[in-house]
């Protein structure tokens, strides 16, 4: 009696054009389906959602597999990434010293493999050991040695060697200053600024301490050869890298003279040694408006926002609307999606449902795969060759990987 029942319902069920449907069914009929990820997988793989409270999808899809379901593969090829890799300089600053541009297609480890190493592992020229002759001023020896390692020197590291605790300081390795600077009694106190450092080509000259007495004063350093007759400093002398830095300060009667050795290193052995003010990036933010604002709307959304992302735009027969006229400044502050600044949530079921809060209609996203890089640079080496350098030093690196996995 059950099975009659069943059959019973089976023929009310399913009718005689959907049997002859499935019965000439055939898959290969079906239109193609459209090539590459679902939309909102596709956003969810190339874009950070910032939403009110936190973001979301911030971790990047690296597995190449994590996409077989949908047919997609997600490995990284190199044709594809010659292809869509580039770097769009954006703005210099008038000293040269401050570069911001855009690196776009690339993972955020590779950026920030980039900042690492600007920051710890590009060489420099720094002072490393001070010899005070005299200091009657109130700043400590130590304390003065340690202020005098954090002037920026304008000397090119490539040209140098490093300097390993067997070796004699040589014109290959070191380069000397001099400071002499006096407050004569009666004198108002004065500043020593950087500009007093003065460049001794020649090498040391202070005179070691020993009990033997030689014709030729044995020095710190032994050069063979001025560094002043070499090509790279005939005409750029070496030199801090700005001359009103503030050394220290000395009253009447005060007193300093001393000598600083400059020698090559790297930001992960001492901070004085990295190149860079700071080096930083950024995604690309963008900034999605999901209806229109007009009239007193769109007044109040520009006012919500602090960075003036968003500006007015004049339509005619006096119709005025919002529109986002510079995303790279957002912030992604949020203010633009409080609350307070946008329109009541429907409370009651009757109530208009297109009173919707911004929240709903103003997107806030991150490219993940668009990089704002900025470079400040001490004034060593101009950022440009710094961020060179820094390609340099980690293609050295795959090298190695790629030696030691052979």
């Amino acid at each position: 009696m059950a099975n009659e029942v069943e059959e019973e319902e089976m023929k009310r069920i399913v009718t005689e054009t959907e049997k002859t449907f499935a019965k000439n069914f055939n898959i290969f009929d079906l239109p193609d389906v459209a090539p590459g990820l679902p939309p909102h997988l596709e956003l969810q793989r190339t874009r950070v959602f910032c939403k009110n409270d936190a973001p979301i999808h911030t971790t990047s899809v690296s597995y190449s597999g994590a996409y077989n379901a949908v047919g997609e593969n997600n490995s990284v090829k190199l044709e594809s990434f010659s292809e869509n890799f580039r770097v769009e300089v954006i703005s210099t600053s008038p000293d040269g010293m401050e570069l911001e541009f855009d690196m776009i297609g690339i993972d955020a480890a590779i950026a920030n493999a980039f900042r690492r190493i600007l920051l710890a592992e590009v060489p420099t020229m720094a002072i490393e050991k001070v010899f005070v002759a005299n200091n009657t001023s109130i700043v400590q020896d130590e304390v003065l040695a340690h202020r005098m390692g954090l002037i920026p020197i304008v000397a090119n590291p490539r040209i140098f060697e490093y300097l390993s605790e067997n070796d004699q300081p040589n014109e290959k390795n070191t380069i000397v200053f001099k400071l002499h600077a006096k407050c004569a009694k009666g004198e108002v106190r004065r500043k020593v600024l950087t500009n007093e450092l003065i460049w001794l080509p020649n090498g040391s000259e202070l005179v070691k301490e020993s009990g033997v007495s030689t014709s030729k004063p044995k020095t710190f350093t032994s050069f063979c050869r001025s560094q002043d007759s070499f090509p790279e400093f005939a005409d750029n002398p070496i030199a801090p890298s700005y001359p009103d830095i503030l050394i220290a300060k000395l009253g009447p009667g005060q007193e300093i003279e001393l000598e600083a050795h400059a020698v090559k290193g790297i930001g992960k052995t001492h901070a004085k040694w990295s190149p860079v003010a700071t080096a930083w990036y950024r995604m690309l933010p963008e900034v999605i408006l999901q209806k229109e604002f007009e009239g007193e709307q769109a007044q109040k959304l520009v006012r919500a926002c602090p960075a003036k992302v968003f500006d007015i735009e004049d339509m005619g027969n006096g119709r005025k609307r919002t529109k986002v006229a510079r995303p790279r400044d957002c912030t992604l502050c949020r203010e633009c999606l409080r609350e307070e600044f946008g329109e009541p949530k429907p409370k009651a079921k009757g109530e208009d449902k297109s009173k919707r809060e911004w929240i709903d209609n103003v997107a806030l996203r991150r490219v993940k795969n668009h990089f704002i890089f900025k470079i400040e640079s001490t004034g060593s080496l101009p950022p440009d060759v710094l961020f060179t350098e820094a390609v340099k030093i980690l293609e050295d690196k795959c090298e190695r990987v790629i030696a030691d996995l052979s």
